[in-house]
């Protein structure tokens, strides 16, 4: 099994929804399945296995969540394969089911249980033969690589008032900033959150810079805890952190100082407090998903090198994870964001050049953040690494941001 999240954005950059994607089998490890991967198992939806696995709490606390169906699995048994309040699931079709009438009967049943519908990779070509389907749809995503979508939603407005509409595949902030303008959407969906900054001369907040040279101070591997405690002491919102934490794990000692909170922490819990606390800080002022983004893959990096061959180097993984989108964070481009972060030449490779031992771990991780399950598959029949492990890796690193959280 193999599942990634996919966010979806307001106007205020909230994430509203998550699209759940899965794949049960790694088809490339068998060339049967090449020319059957649609149909394999196709009554049996992934996704809901992946609620079911980890709690749909564990995935998101309120978002929905789209859940994509094929032209077989929209006639299985839905009902018995989703386990969670069904207001909470946006089913997501594609041109694979076709506007014939037992697929829309199908539509009608699911509906009255309680289901959501959603529906992507229509051409214009493909409006008015749907018009049966889009009656019935809650959303519409237009795909702004592959339409001109300002027209397309002029057009649903008219035929379609009750659609909400997604500008999807959205690949720069520009576009969204100008969809944004424009007005009609609902949802953004895209990769424009997470696109690296090429160019700018972007001060950096004093307050910033006192969180980077807390993390530099941390990621020394020897570093000293009255040094790490002293720039803690500048901030009141981390101090107070500090001694929530502590005063958690000993109820009945009296903390005298920063100092005595910090010894007693210890160097490796610190850090640990600390790299957290700080990456969420940092991003205070950015959309929560790149916050989040940061963290999920700091952990799954970290989760990922042991089948990587590099269980050694996991904690130095993390750091790369975690400073993978400093240049977002920062708004300058990664080599001068990097050059205020005390990172090793093996990061600085990987981040800057796309290139050295740790690059193969983050091309894959991103490749596994988009759902690009034919690159992700390939990498694991070349180094060999399970598809359970990595589902396993995947699970535990949202399982960790749950419980970090709460």
């Amino acid at each position: 099994m193999l599942a990634t999240l996919i966010p979806l954005f307001d106007q205020e950059m909230k994430v509203k929804a998550y699209s759940l994607y899965g794949q049960k089998k790694n088809f490339l490890l068998d060339a049967r399945y090449l020319s059957t991967a649609q149909q394999y198992d196709a009554v049996n939806i992934p996704s809901f296995e992946v609620i079911d696995s980890v709690g749909i709490d564990t995935l998101t606390s309120e978002a929905e969540i789209f859940i994509p169906i094929t032209n077989i699995s929209i006639y299985s048994d839905i009902n018995g394969q989703c386990h969670v309040p069904h207001d909470r699931i946006v089913l997501l079709m594609d041109n694979s089911i076709t506007p014939t009438t037992d697929s829309i009967k199908r539509i009608k049943e699911l509906k009255a249980d309680g289901y959501k519908f959603a529906i992507r990779k229509l051409g214009v070509q493909d409006f008015e033969p749907y018009r049966e389907i889009l009656l019935l749809v809650d959303y519409v995503i237009l795909n702004h690589q592959k339409i001109v979508i300002s027209k397309a939603k002029i057009y649903f407005r008219a035929q379609y008032p009750n659609v909400s509409l997604v500008a999807g595949n959205l690949q720069s902030q520009e576009i969204f900033e100008e969809l944004k303008e424009e007005g009609g959407y609902e949802y953004f969906e895209g990769d424009f959150y997470r696109m690296p900054i090429t160019k700018g001369d972007t001060e950096i907040a004093p307050l910033k810079l006192n969180y980077i040279e807390l993390l530099n101070v941390v990621n020394d591997s020897n570093f000293d805890l009255t040094d790490a405690a002293d720039v803690i002491g500048r901030d009141t919102a981390l101090v107070m952190s500090l001694l929530e934490i502590v005063n958690r794990m000993a109820r009945n000692s009296e903390i005298t100082s920063i100092r005595h909170a910090a010894a007693m922490l210890g160097q490796k819990e610190l850090r640990k407090w600390i790299t957290t606390a700080i990456t969420k800080e940092l991003c205070s002022d950015k959309p929560s998903e790149v916050a989040r983004l940061s963290l999920l893959r700091a952990k799954f990096a970290e989760s990922l090198a042991p089948l990587f061959e590099m269980a050694v180097q996991s904690q130095e993984l993390f750091l790369m994870g975690l400073f993978s989108i400093i240049d977002l964070i920062l708004e300058k481009p990664m080599d001068e964001a990097l050059d205020m972060m005390n990172v090793s030449k093996n990061i600085r490779a990987a981040l800057v050049d796309h290139g050295g031992p740790y690059y193969k771990l983050l091309s894959f991780i991103e490749a596994y953040e988009a759902g690009n399950w034919q690159e992700v598959s390939r990498i694991m029949v070349l180094d060999k690494i399970g598809m359970d492990d990595v589902y396993q890796a995947y699970i535990g690193t949202l399982e960790w941001y749950r419980d970090l959280f709460k």
